[in-house]
């Protein structure tokens, strides 16, 4: 069993930052992607950025250049900068990761969620 534990969520103003953090615990060997994705209401669910083992990034385009995602892999955590908010940005966040659970098995595992609101 894996969990994911999420927190940095909140109420901001647009253009104002919020940092998420997601830690997983748990009986993995390791985690190869780790990242954030989003649904807002009424929508469905989006990649805004993961990380891969090995550090490379994918960002959605609307998240490229006012996110950053960063990775402690020693720590089973993940981070997302999110900068430069906008209403538009208003949704569920959940933390994702691709953990190894057996020689032979990968599974994908899912945060609870955490709210980002962002007022204009």
């Amino acid at each position: 069993q894996v969990q994911l534990v999420e927190s940095g969520g909140g109420l901001v103003q647009a253009g104002g930052s919020l940092r998420l953090s997601c830690t997983a615990s748990g009986n993995f060997f390791r985690i190869f992607d780790m990242g954030w994705y989003r649904q807002a209401p009424g929508k469905e669910r989006e990649l805004v950025a993961d990380m891969s083992l090995g550090g490379s990034t994918n960002y959605a385009d609307s998240a490229k250049g006012r996110f950053t995602i960063s990775r402690d892999i020693a720590k089973n955590t993940v981070w997302l900068q999110m900068n430069g908010l906008k209403p538009e940005d208003t949704a569920v966040y959940s933390c994702s990761a691709r953990c190894q659970i057996s020689i032979s098995e990968l599974r994908q595992y899912w945060g609870q969620g955490t709210q980002v609101t962002v007022s204009s």
